[in-house]
């Protein structure tokens, strides 16, 4: 799964650092991750959710908030007025590029600057909000600070402790977290808004859950994450997050429309890692990729796999469409389909060979499933396999016409 490395100017003239997690598959929308309180995108929790949301289609954006990790700035003078603020300022570069709404994800502290963030980006740039163990009462942090706040306020910076790490805050820090009604800024939210809180949560109980989901108005669910611990250390609590998120995030995240189904035929467009290929055809969508051997993501089957299935697919439905006709009992078919690149050089097929090719050839094994067909009938279905519309076109005089698309 490829990883690309962001850089994100910010108005206050210093840059941040994220990290976008993009599918190798179909891209069904974007996302925007929110890391705790001085965590950093590196935190097993941001890594774990984003890797497995954009395994679901989500490309999903997670960056060092100002002064953490590899981003600029000063973390002491931020406070959450800053986070909320640099949560902006990504949201609107993944915004331009994806060029539709997007999902915010918070985790912990995170979640309540997602919550604050959709405010200030409004509602037509956000799809649903979704947060992971957030306090609904923002100065809940400041208990996690140790350290002399009385003195930080009185001389405007000091030395304190947060989770075993020394930081040097200043009074703006402390006055901007302190100054954060949360709960009525989540009144005004009209997006969707999914919950996630675990009930043996320690750091910040799950009561903080259910004073969000009183102030949020519908439509808005909730997931208890039952044994998990505040950080999501444990990697299943992570990918069981990331699930919900993703499972639930699909009503709102519809497939992006780039381009149209085409009419008739197949169109394919490049995209989707090294080798990923976006294939439409009039009703269906999925990808094609080469395997992680030959350079690829293995995010779907090769344009030799889609080349074997076609002639299998048509033989089998050929058979079934063949049997039914004469009212026969076949039960089911399997058909097992090699691609020979080196056909032998004196094969009794290869009469047309051009002078310096190679000849080529399809295997194809059929199993006739029927405990009540006669010899006779599983002969007949056998040749019927060779008369496969796809089969005839393969065999056929076959031209493929090439011309440039204007641009």
């Amino acid at each position: 799964m490829p990883t690309e490395t962001l850089t994100i100017d910010t108005k206050a003239g210093h840059t941040l650092e994220g990290s976008l997690e993009l599918p190798t598959g179909l891209v069904r929308g974007a996302a925007l991750f929110a890391h705790c309180f001085t965590c950093t995108r590196n935190s097993k929790a941001a890594v774990a959710v984003t890797r497995a949301l954009a395994r679901e289609g989500i490309a999903t954006l997670r960056f060092d908030f100002t002064g953490l990790g590899g981003s600029e700035g000063d973390f002491g003078r931020a406070g959450f007025a800053t986070d909320v603020s640099d949560l902006v300022e990504a949201a609107e570069l993944i915004l331009e590029r994806f060029q539709q709404p997007i999902l915010l994800v918070g985790h912990s502290l995170g979640g309540a600057a997602v919550l604050a963030a959709a405010d200030d980006l409004g509602e037509d740039k956000v799809a649903a909000i979704a947060t992971i163990g957030a306090p609904s009462d923002v100065p809940h942090v400041l208990e996690r600070i140790e350290g002399n706040l009385d003195a930080v306020r009185k001389d405007g910076e000091g030395t304190v402790s947060i989770g075993g790490r020394e930081f040097c805050l200043g009074r703006e820090f402390l006055e901007r977290v302190e100054n954060i009604d949360l709960l009525e800024e989540i009144g005004r939210l009209r997006k969707p808004l999914l919950i996630l809180h675990s009930p043996t949560d320690d750091i910040v109980g799950v009561d903080n859950a259910s004073a969000l989901f009183g102030a949020a108005k519908h439509p808005k669910s909730f997931v208890s994450m039952d044994g998990a611990d505040h950080l999501l250390l444990d990697q299943a609590d992570a990918q069981f997050a990331a699930d919900m998120i993703a499972s639930w995030a699909g009503r709102y995240l519809p497939l992006r429309d780039d381009w149209p189904m085409p009419e008739d035929g197949v169109i394919v467009k490049t995209g989707h890692g090294k080798f990923g290929t976006e294939v439409h055809t009039s009703s269906h969508r999925f990808i094609a990729d080469e395997p992680r051997s030959y350079g690829g993501d293995n995010s779907g089957p090769t344009p030799y796999d889609l080349l074997l299935a076609a002639l299998g697919t048509c033989t089998a439905m050929t058979m079934k469409m063949y049997a039914d006709r004469k009212g026969w009992p076949l039960e089911g078919t399997s058909v097992h389909l090699t691609h020979e690149r080196d056909h032998a050089e004196d094969c009794e097929t290869c009469l047309t060979e051009k002078q310096g090719m190679k000849s080529q050839a399809l295997n194809r094994r059929i199993a006739i499933e029927g405990s009540e067909l006669t010899e006779e009938q599983r002969a007949k279905i056998i040749e019927i396999a060779n008369k496969c519309p796809v089969h005839k076109t393969l065999e056929g005089n076959l031209h493929i016409y090439t011309e440039a698309a204007a641009s």
